[in-house]
């Protein structure tokens, strides 16, 4: 494979919503699953967010548990995983949480249409990473990383780039928490926005797992791709 291993991990609301019309982080699930998510993290090579979740929530995608990070140092690895976000026009803020905390390398993948002014400031905090004309090449960035060593790719959203990663063909298996509770609204952000895909164009997927987690369920799929 001349890429990493891809999944995608998300929580969601009952009806499918990631947050509410504001875009404003929701708690979705409880103590159990965010421990579940500390340890993809620890396990992952790098974790990949688009723009907009970084924008709207400014996570620092950092490993919490004290342990898991002293099991990632004993090995001779960082305490975090590689943090990368996808930002096409360079529009990620040199205060961001990912560059204040936490140790570990962080790379800015922008598209070369991006204002080089913004890109030369970030390029003094992060790896920065240039593919694709308007918009950063998705499959080409998944390259990318493969040949510096990431094997293991956590994607934790947003919308925008589930929908880029998924049309793209460059999924392998999705995680989702549904959780308790319903969001609502035309404008609230879903699991997978973008174009959408027309009904031929649709992914299969195959379900692995299902299991019971304080009071949702995790959903575990592999994406088959589309339908022939």
């Amino acid at each position: 494979m001349d890429r990493p291993f891809i999944f995608i991990n998300s929580a969601m609301s009952a009806d499918g919503k990631l947050s509410t019309k504001e875009r404003k982080q929701v708690r979705i699930s409880g103590k159990l699953d965010f421990g579940r998510v500390d340890e993809l993290r620890a396990q992952a090579d790098a974790i990949m967010v688009g723009i907009g979740t970084v924008l709207s929530d400014d996570p620092s995608l950092t490993v919490k548990s004290p342990e898991r990070k002293a099991a990632r140092k004993a090995v001779g690895k960082s305490e975090n995983p590689v943090r990368i976000i996808v930002d096409s026009a360079a529009r990620t803020p040199l205060d961001a949480d990912i560059f204040k905390k936490g140790e570990g390398i962080r790379i800015i993948a922008v598209s070369n249409a991006a204002p080089a002014e913004n890109v030369e400031k970030l390029e003094k905090k992060a790896l920065v990473i240039k593919t694709g004309t308007n918009k950063v090449d998705l499959s080409e960035l998944a390259g990318n990383l493969k040949e510096i060593g990431i094997n293991t790719l956590m994607v934790e959203g947003g919308a925008t780039l589930n929908w880029g990663m998924l049309s793209a063909g460059l999924v392998d298996e999705i995680y989702t928490f549904v959780g308790n509770l319903i969001i609502g609204g035309a404008t609230s952000p879903t699991f997978t926005d973008g174009e959408g895909f027309l009904e031929a164009e649709m992914l299969d997927l195959e379900l692995l797992s299902i299991d019971k987690i304080e009071e949702g369920v995790l959903l575990k799929w592999k994406v088959k791709g589309k339908r022939k």
